[in-house]
C-alpha cells in the first residue's frame, strides 16, 4: 500500500501492521476477517463543528457517538455529519476508508476513552485495508484528546 495514510503513520514513527482483508459489509464482518473483537475495529467519524471546521472522532466498533457528550466536550450546541462528498473533500478519503492519518487537513481528533491502552484497527484510506496501531501511540501522534464520547451501539446484541 502506498497511500497517504500509511505514509503518515510511517512518518510519525508509529509501529503498525497493515491488514489487507478485502471488502467487508459491516464492522462485525471486518472484526471477523481481522480476527479481532468488534470493539477493536475503530470507526473514524467526521463531524462538522462549524461551517468550515471538522473533527475526527474515533469510535470503538461496538459503540456510537453520544451527541450530548460530544457537544459538551467541544462546547457547542450543534454538530452535524457532513454528506459523503463533503467528507471526502475535507479529508481526502471516501466514507468507509476515512482515517485522520494523511488527511488533506489535520482536523482535531477525539478518541473515545475506551480505546486507551488497546491495539486498534483504523481505516487505511482504501477499501479492504486497515492499519493496526496502539491507540495511545496513535493518539499522541495526532495530538488527540481522550474523552468519554460514546454510548453502546443499540443495534448490536448485548448493548445496554
Amino acid at each position: 500500500m502506498s497511500g497517504s495514510a500509511l505514509a503518515a503513520v510511517s512518518a510519525a514513527g508509529i509501529a503498525h501492521r497493515v491488514i489487507r482483508h478485502g471488502p467487508v459489509g459491516s464492522v462485525a464482518e471486518a472484526a471477523a476477517v481481522r480476527g479481532v473483537e468488534v470493539r477493536d475495529v475503530v470507526k473514524t467519524i467526521v463531524v462538522r463543528r462549524a461551517e468550515d471546521q471538522f473533527v475526527f472522532v474515533l469510535v470503538p466498533g461496538d459503540r456510537v457517538i453520544s451527541w450530548p457528550k460530544l457537544r459538551g466536550l467541544l462546547g457547542v450546541n450543534r454538530l452535524s455529519m457532513p454528506d459523503a462528498g463533503t467528507a471526502k473533500e475535507v479529508t481526502g478519503y471516501e466514507r468507509g476508508t476515512i482515517t485522520p492519518f494523511g488527511s488533506t487537513r489535520a482536523w482535531p481528533v477525539v478518541v473515545d476513552e475506551r480505546l486507551r491502552g488497546r491495539r486498534i484497527g483504523l481505516g487505511a484510506g482504501e477499501r479492504g485495508v486497515a492499519i493496526e496501531v496502539a491507540a495511545d501511540e496513535a493518539a499522541a501522534a495526532l495530538d488527540a484528546t481522550f474523552a468519554d464520547v460514546t454510548d453502546p451501539d443499540p443495534a448490536l446484541p448485548g448493548a445496554a
